[in-house]
Parts: structure tokens; C-alpha cells; sequence
């Protein structure tokens, strides 16, 4: 399998992974196409780490373990900007003017 196609693949997996996570915390979130893969990119990232320390390479993460680790990093991302579980804080991409 070529480079190019092993990183399309990638990202579309992150892609996924990254919108199921968000759709797993209620309420909007002002992320980005990018953000969103980031996000599916790291969590299944993180989540293969994890496995390989817990079970020493004998398994994978898999899909559902992915998701999880992803929408526990989204629920800091929305606690970084000063949101909880339902609501995710102040408006990052509105400028009110006066």
C-alpha cells in the first residue's frame, strides 16, 4: 500500500472517530473538518498506546476504545474553554461588537 493512501485512510479514520466523539457530548462545538480529525487522529492514537501497555501488543485498540479516549479529550478541550458536559463555554469564533 502506498504512503499516500495509507494517509487518506488515516484520516478518514480520524475523521469518523473524531465525529462520533463529538457527537457523544450533547451541545455544540466550534471545531473545525481538521480539528475534528485531529481529534479522531490523537484519541485512536492514544488508545493504541494504551492497549499496547495494558495487553503488550497482543491486541488492538479498536473502534469503540478510539471513541472513548477522543471524547474524553473533547470533554477537556471544553473544559479548557470554560465549558462542562452539556455546554461547551464560551463562544471562541463570535466577537461581539459594541
Amino acid at each position: 500500500m502506498s504512503l499516500i493512501v495509507y494517509l487518506i485512510i488515516i484520516a478518514l479514520t480520524g475523521l469518523v472517530v473524531g465525529g462520533l466523539a463529538r457527537l457523544a457530548l450533547p451541545g455544540p462545538d466550534p471545531m473545525s473538518l481538521g480539528q475534528t480529525m485531529m481529534l479522531g487522529i490523537a484519541g485512536s492514537f492514544i488508545a493504541g498506546v494504551l492497549m499496547y501497555l495494558i495487553t503488550g501488543g497482543a491486541y488492538g485498540a479498536g473502534i469503540t476504545l478510539s471513541i472513548v479516549v477522543s471524547t474524553v479529550i473533547m470533554y477537556f478541550i471544553r473544559r479548557s474553554r470554560g465549558g462542562g458536559l452539556t455546554s461547551p463555554g464560551r463562544d471562541i469564533g463570535r466577537r461581539r461588537l459594541r
